[in-house]
């Protein structure tokens, strides 16, 4: 949970409509015993309110409702999302305040202007009496909102700094993550297919089926496309897109299926395979044999596995040290 908007004023919208639902099946978060005087935190020169926390907590109540086994878990798990709240509320501020120290730096209008308008458009139909009126249901005025904005797009900018920053990794890091988790990267027998069923009439005889399957069969062993038949035969649900259901696992499909598709090579086709439905011509596109992948065949998502690695390091590290350097005080 980040407290900014993703989404422009979708973050807003979306907070109206879940507190509107809270209102209608209200929820003590009590809050107001935790805080009793109504400040959940201070940091550097602004004041975390209990209701700052609770514009944060408020849309992911229904969601701990429905995770929580018991009222137990529920309170347990309402005060550390509360704690993450504030930290979050905290991090906010201390990030927007190392952006101000630098006097060279500073958003331009233009980007607030044209972030609002995009909000407008977006959010609001264009229409400035809804805005304004959204406004004035959260006692907000003109000037508030732009400073919500800068605010913003001062975090989403620092953030994304810190996080690019650290994102080359070395391949011996690469090659040292395979050989450490060899394991995560084994792979189940799995193959690329493509069918083509065709559906029995009522009545229709397996031998008519058979006929119709063996004509087809005989035209891909000519040279034709297996894909293009599919678009001109088959009655199965992926028939415009050539019959393809994309990789699937040995263990995924039926016997009768699996057994014969996983005995051709890629760019073969089964013989026809006969059930109650109708009948079926699988095609092997490609094949993945079961096993260690090498790591020519996964660098690139052992690169971003470890890339995420060290931009959550990084940024647990900036923080750390905002969070050192700041002044904070908790309630």
């Amino acid at each position: 949970m980040t407290p900014t908007r993703k989404y422009g004023g979708a973050f807003a919208l979306s907070l109206i409509a879940a507190c509107a639902a809270a209102q209608t099946a209200p929820v003590d978060d009590n809050l107001n015993l935790r805080f009793a005087n109504g400040i959940a935190a201070i940091a550097e020169d602004k004041i975390i309110t209990v209701d700052d926390v609770r514009r944060e907590v408020t849309p992911l109540i229904p969601q701990l409702q429905r995770e929580a086994r018991n009222e137990q878990e529920f309170n347990q798990k309402l005060e550390a999302l509360q704690d993450n709240a504030i930290q979050n509320l905290i991090d906010r501020v201390l990030i927007i305040k190392d952006f101000e120290k630098d006097d060279k730096r500073h958003v331009p209008e233009s980007f607030i202007d044209d972030q609002i308008a995009q909000e407008l458009t977006d959010q609001f139909d264009n229409d400035r009496s809804k805005f304004l009126a959204y406004l004035r249901a959260k006692g907000s005025t003109m000037r508030d909102y732009r400073k919500e904005v800068e605010e913003d797009i001062i975090y989403n900018y620092m953030t994304h700094q810190q996080q690019k920053s650290r994102t080359i990794v070395s391949p011996i890091r690469v090659e040292e993550y395979y050989k450490e988790n060899k394991d995560k990267f084994y792979q189940d027998d799995s193959v690329h297919l493509r069918l083509i069923q065709l559906s029995r009439t009522p009545g229709e005889p397996d031998g008519a089926l058979m006929g119709k399957a063996d004509a087809i069969l005989l035209r891909v062993r000519s040279g034709e496309k297996f894909e293009d038949l599919a678009k001109e035969y088959s009655s199965d649900s992926r028939r415009s897109k050539g019959g393809d259901w994309g990789w699937q696992k040995r263990s995924d499909l039926k016997p009768e299926f699996s057994e014969p598709l996983f005995a051709v090579k890629a760019g073969e086709c089964t013989e026809p395979v006969v059930t109650p439905e109708g009948c079926f011509l699988l095609y092997a596109d490609e094949r993945k044999y079961a096993g260690i992948q090498p790591l020519d065949d996964v660098h690139d998502e052992i690169e971003r596995i470890l890339a995420q690695q060290m931009s959550r390091e990084a940024t647990d590290q900036w923080l750390e040290r905002l969070r050192r350097n700041g002044y904070v005080k908790h309630f």
